[in-house]
């Protein structure tokens, strides 16, 4: 039997090779390796301006690529400022979710009692609610999400009948669903004018709530208000204790 052969270290092949070589090797990428380390990275301040331009112009979307690259690193604050308000608004306009929640999120820690960033804060989340609802109704306009969302508006205009429908529609279709009986309680005792028997109906969904849900706090705390002003001391202090 011929001897084994014995394995090569690479270190070994390595250093067999000749000198010149090598260092010719190294010669010939050093020159590559300098220019990459000197290459200038991209001031912050100048990409800021240029987008600030672009975006008073109307170019929103070239103005974005730098915003997003440039605005965390800025270190003027009035700069940083104006750039998160800029991110913030071209994003919705060309309906950047991401872009625009990032911009808010970098904009309300840094200027934290800001008028502007309030200002703005409010406007933005209050138009991608919009967009939400309006997205939820078109695409699924029988969920009972839909339903409760439709509900809820139904409630703040204070049109409780139809507001009822839809509850009672929701549970129609989902009778165990959490939190919506507790809803429905809550609606039977808001109305100006409840029905003589709007107190009983109310106890009756909440009781239903704390089948579904044990622990929600809030059904509990209102069972236990009513037996308080019915003079039920010990319901109510039942139901409060919990």
């Amino acid at each position: 039997m011929g001897q084994a052969a014995t394995p090569t270290c690479p270190i070994l092949i390595f250093m067999k090779r000749p000198i010149l070589t090598t260092l010719f090797a190294l010669m010939a990428v050093a020159p590559a390796l300098a220019q990459t380390q000197k290459a200038p990275s991209v001031d912050p301040m100048a990409a800021a301006k240029q987008s600030l331009s672009l975006a008073e112009h109307g170019k929103c979307k070239e103005a974005l690529q730098l915003l997003r690259k440039t605005t965390a690193h800025l270190a003027d604050k009035e700069v940083k400022l104006k750039a998160g308000v800029a991110t913030v608004r071209c994003a919705l306009n060309h309906e950047q979710t991401d872009s625009a929640v990032e911009a808010l999120q970098l904009l309300n820690r840094e200027f934290p009692h800001d008028p502007e960033v309030l200002y703005i804060t409010t406007h933005a989340y209050s138009d991608l609610s919009t967009r939400a609802s309006i997205e939820l109704a078109t695409t699924a306009a029988d969920s009972y999400q839909a339903h409760q969302m439709n509900a809820e508006a139904l409630e703040l205009q204070g049109k409780w009948d139809d507001a009822e429908k839809e509850y009672q529609m929701i549970l129609d279709n989902n009778p165990t669903l959490p939190g919506i009986h507790f809803r429905m309680g809550r609606l039977l005792l808001s109305r100006p004018n409840p029905a003589a028997d709007a107190g009983d109906r109310a106890k009756e969904q909440f009781r239903k709530e704390l089948e579904i849900d044990p622990n929600n706090a809030a059904a509990e705390y209102v069972l236990g208000e009513i037996a308080r002003q019915e003079s039920l001391w010990p319901e109510a202090v039942e139901h409060l204790r919990k």
